[in-house]
C-alpha cells in the first residue's frame, strides 16, 4: 500500500483546513484522522498506510498517548511524542531550554500553593503563575502583590486535579506591549511576527495583532536553538524582548497556529505548503 500521510485532529479548525489543502495541491496520499477514534493493540504494527502522521491533535494529553501509540507501530510522526510531551509542558520546556544554554526568564517550580507562595515572593512583584499545560494564555495570571497571590493560590489549591497543585511561577519581564512568534519547520525559520498585545498576554486567541518582524540572525540563531532543544521539528517559538532589547525564550509550541502569522505576512508566507513539504520529505525518507 502506498505510504499515506495521516493528519491527526480532533477539531479541523482554519490551520488544518490549510494544511490539508497544501497536500491536496500536492497530489498526496493522505487522511484525516480524529484521534477520538483511535484504538491500539499492544504490539501491533500499523495496518492503514501510514508511513507518516501529522500531530495536530488539540488535546495534549490524546496528542502525546497517539504520538506514543503510532511510533511504536512502526510510523514517523510529526512532531514526535518526546518533543510534544516537552513541549506541552512549560516546566519540561524550561529544563530543556535551560540545559540547553537559551535564554529564558527566570523561572520556578513550585509542588505545592503553599510552596509557590514563597516562590513568588522570592521571585518578586509582579510575577506570573501559569499553568503546566495549557494554551491561549488560559488561566494565566498575573500577581502585582502578596494579597493577590494569596487569593489565586487559594484557588489553585481547591482545584481537584493533583497536576493542578504543582505551580509553575516566572517573573514578568518589564518590557513592551508585544512579543514575538517565529515559526521553525524543519531546521529553517520560516518567519517571524510581533504580536501587540490588547491586555497583558500577547495571544492571538485573547485579541492580539500580529506584524511581521524583521529575522534578524540573532532572533533566527536563538528560535532554532529553542526548537531543536524541544526536539520539535514544527515551532512556533514564543520570545519576548526587554526594554534593553535582549531576547528571551517564552515557550516552544508543536501545535503551531498560523493564521494570524500568515495573515500579518499578506500570503507571502505559505506555513501549511511548508509544512506539507517537511511531512512529504519525510514520507520520501
Amino acid at each position: 500500500m502506498e505510504r499515506a500521510v495521516a493528519v491527526l485532529a480532533s477539531q479541523v479548525r482554519l490551520e488544518e483546513r490549510l494544511l490539508l489543502a497544501a497536500l491536496d495541491r500536492r497530489g498526496a496520499a493522505y487522511e484525516q484522522v480524529d484521534p477520538r477514534r483511535l484504538r491500539a493493540v499492544l504490539g501491533a504494527r500499523a495496518t492503514q498506510g501510514w508511513g507518516t502522521v501529522l500531530n495536530r491533535e488539540i488535546s495534549h494529553t490524546r496528542a502525546v498517548y497517539a504520538a506514543r501509540t503510532l511510533e511504536a507501530m512502526g510510523c514517523v510522526v510529526v512532531n514526535s511524542a518526546a518533543a510534544t510531551d516537552v513541549c506541552g509542558d512549560k516546566w519540561r520546556t524550561s529544563l530543556a531550554l535551560h540545559a540547553a544554554g537559551v535564554p529564558t526568564p527566570r523561572t520556578a517550580l513550585a509542588l505545592t500553593p503553599d510552596a509557590a507562595l514563597t516562590a513568588v515572593e522570592d521571585m518578586g512583584y509582579p510575577a506570573v503563575i501559569k499553568p503546566l499545560v495549557g494554551s491561549w494564555g488560559r488561566l494565566v495570571t498575573l500577581v502585582p502583590d502578596r494579597h493577590t497571590a494569596e487569593t489565586v493560590l487559594e484557588y489553585v489549591a481547591a482545584l481537584p486535579s493533583p497536576q493542578s497543585h504543582v505551580v509553575y511561577v516566572q517573573e514578568c519581564v518589564p518590557g513592551l506591549d508585544r512579543d514575538l512568534r517565529v515559526i521553525v519547520i524543519g531546521g529553517e525559520v520560516v518567519g517571524a511576527t510581533y504580536r501587540r498585545a490588547s491586555g497583558w498576554r500577547a495571544n492571538v486567541a485573547r485579541g492580539a495583532r500580529s506584524e511581521p518582524c524583521p529575522v534578524t540572525p540573532d532572533l533566527a540563531g536563538l528560535a532554532l536553538a529553542a526548537a531543536a532543544a524541544a526536539g520539535a521539528d514544527i515551532a512556533g517559538v514564543d520570545l519576548v524582548e526587554g526594554r534593553d532589547g535582549g531576547l528571551q525564550v517564552l515557550e516552544v509550541n508543536h501545535r503551531v497556529e498560523f493564521g494570524g502569522f500568515q495573515a500579518a505576512h499578506g500570503g507571502r508566507v505559505d506555513v501549511a505548503g511548508r509544512v506539507a513539504d517537511h511531512l512529504l520529505s519525510r514520507v520520501a525518507a
